[in-house]
Parts: structure tokens; C-alpha cells; sequence
């Protein structure tokens, strides 16, 4: 039994973790129809300024309200990068499907070389607040609390988003931009005015990921966010494009499934039922869980 609580609630962990990443990306997609590959880079980002915050700005460090100013540096700073990428690089593009891949991914190859460039392409060891280096006793289980974090993390930011999209007129704006821009558009609403803060939303939510992802995997690197990145595609795919609820619950059953099919079976072999259940749901849900049928 500990060892079923166990299983569960890292899988949880590492679900949180997919859904920081995924939440943004869903959003991005949902309203302004924009596969940003560069999204992985926001996360980079976010780890990379957390990192150097902590050992450079005053104030910051890696205990207490010094990793906090750290994180919330890292999450400014993602945000920043996503809103300047939006504006220079992707509003010229919009209604030009292949050359926003081509930008994004472009974009997101000279991310990762300009921090190897910087930092080297070595990971390097993550400033954690003592807390999250210890377990927690649970069902007897021991839960490594940088686990407990992200769900923490995770489930705060899905409550703040479902309140901005559901309480806020510009909440309003986006949600419904994301049903139907064109028609939101003919109703004398520039729905382009909430790309921007879309973009800032997401990269917040990765940078903020990659802060925690930080703590939870000890280290950062280069390329950390392009391989998460992944995984936040498949999520968002499961979940269904533009809705943030199904992100969350197509997190939670990729992040159990990759735990429990990882210890049970062989290395690896989680990623590919990860995979196997992208392609049933595609073959059975094209639209995802909380996705909408496309009719003719």
C-alpha cells in the first residue's frame, strides 16, 4: 500500500510539472493559434534566472523568502521573454502556420545554444530550500516534498487561471476568443490585444516551472525545457487544444501512467505507453478530453 501512495503521488508530482508547461502552451494554441515550439524556452528561462537569482540578487537565496524573490525573479522573467517573442516575433506572423514553426523553432535551437553558450551545457546544481530536500510521512509512504511543491504549484495555478478566465472581462475576452475569434472579432473586439498577456500568462506558468522543475530534479540545464516540452505537447493533445481543464486531467494521467508503468515495467518503457495513449486517443477522441468535435 505505501508503495501504491508513493507511486501516486509523484506521478502527481511530475503531472504538476507537465501542467505548469501544458497550461500556457494550451492557452497559446486555444486563442491565438500558434504552435509555439519556443514555449520549452520560457521554462529554460524561468530556471536559468531562479538559478542566477539566487546567488546574485540581494536579497535572494536558496532558503525561505530568498528562494521565493528567486522563483518570482524566474517567473518575471519568463513572462518578459514570452510577451517580447510575441510581440516582435510572432504578431507578424499570425494566419502563417509555417513560418510560426519555422520562427519558433528557430528560435527556440538559438535559446538553447545562447545558454550553452553562457552557462555551458553541463547541468548545473539547482539552489532547493532545505524543506524540499526531506519526505513527508504519508499512508506510510516517505514523499519527497519537492513533489508536494509542484502539486501545490500546480493546483494554485489552475485555481488563479480558472478564476482570471471565468471573473476578469479580459478572462472573458480570451475565453471566448478561444471558442470563436472570428466571431469575437466581428463584435469590434481586438482579440490581438489579449495575445500578448496570453503569451506573458504561459511563459509565467513555464518559467515557473522550471523553478520548481529545478527543485524537483536538482539540477538545470540547456535543454531541459525542450525535453519537458514534449511531454507538455502530448498533454495539451490528450487534454484537448485551448482548454486548460483538460490539460490538467490529461497531466494527471500522463505523470501516473509514466510512474507506475516506469516501476513496475522496464526503463522507458512509460514514455511509450505515454505515446500509445496519445495515438488511442487520437484514433477515438481527435478533439481530446475536454476538446470540442469539429463538424462540417
Amino acid at each position: 500500500m505505501s508503495t501504491f501512495i508513493l507511486l501516486t503521488l509523484t506521478g502527481l508530482g511530475l503531472a504538476a510539472l507537465y501542467f505548469l508547461v501544458a497550461s500556457g502552451l494550451s492557452l497559446v494554441f486555444g486563442l491565438a493559434d500558434v504552435l509555439n515550439f519556443a514555449h520549452g524556452l520560457f521554462l529554460s528561462v524561468g530556471a536559468y534566472a531562479t538559478w542566477w537569482a539566487a546567488g546574485h540578487l540581494p536579497g535572494a537565496g536558496p532558503t525561505g523568502f530568498g528562494f521565493v524573490l528567486a522563483a518570482a525573479f524566474g517567473v518575471v522573467a519568463g513572462a518578459a521573454v514570452a510577451a517580447l517573442v510575441e510581440l516582435v516575433l510572432i504578431r507578424p506572423l499570425y494566419s502563417r502556420t509555417i513560418e510560426q514553426v519555422l520562427v519558433t523553432v528557430g528560435l527556440s535551437l538559438a535559446g538553447v545554444a545562447l545558454l550553452q553558450a553562457t552557462w555551458g551545457a553541463d547541468p548545473r546544481p539547482f539552489p532547493r530550500p532545505e524543506w524540499t530536500r526531506g519526505v513527508t510521512g504519508i499512508g506510510g509512504a516517505n514523499i519527497p516534498n519537492a513533489s508536494l511543491l509542484l502539486v501545490l504549484a500546480a493546483a494554485a495555478v489552475l485555481t488563479l487561471l480558472l478564476l482570471f478566465l471565468r471573473f476578469t472581462r479580459v478572462g472573458l475576452v480570451i475565453r471566448a476568443g478561444v471558442e470563436n475569434r472570428e466571431m469575437v472579432t466581428a463584435l469590434g473586439i481586438d482579440v490581438r490585444k489579449a495575445f500578448t498577456l496570453v503569451f506573458a500568462i504561459g511563459g509565467a506558468a513555464a518559467a515557473l516551472a522550471g523553478a520548481l522543475g529545478g527543485v524537483y530534479l536538482g539540477s538545470v540545464s540547456p535543454a531541459q525545457g525542450g525535453s519537458l516540452l514534449i511531454f507538455a505537447f502530448i498533454v495539451v493533445v490528450i487534454g484537448g487544444m485551448g482548454s486548460v481543464v483538460g490539460s490538467a486531467y490529461a497531466a494527471v494521467a500522463v505523470g501516473l501512467l509514466q510512474q507506475f508503468v516506469n516501476y513496475y515495467g522496464t526503463a522507458g518503457l512509460g514514455d511509450i505507453c505515454v505515446v500509445a495513449l496519445l495515438a488511442i486517443v487520437l484514433l477515438v477522441r481527435p478533439q481530446g478530453i475536454a476538446g470540442r468535435a469539429v463538424t462540417a
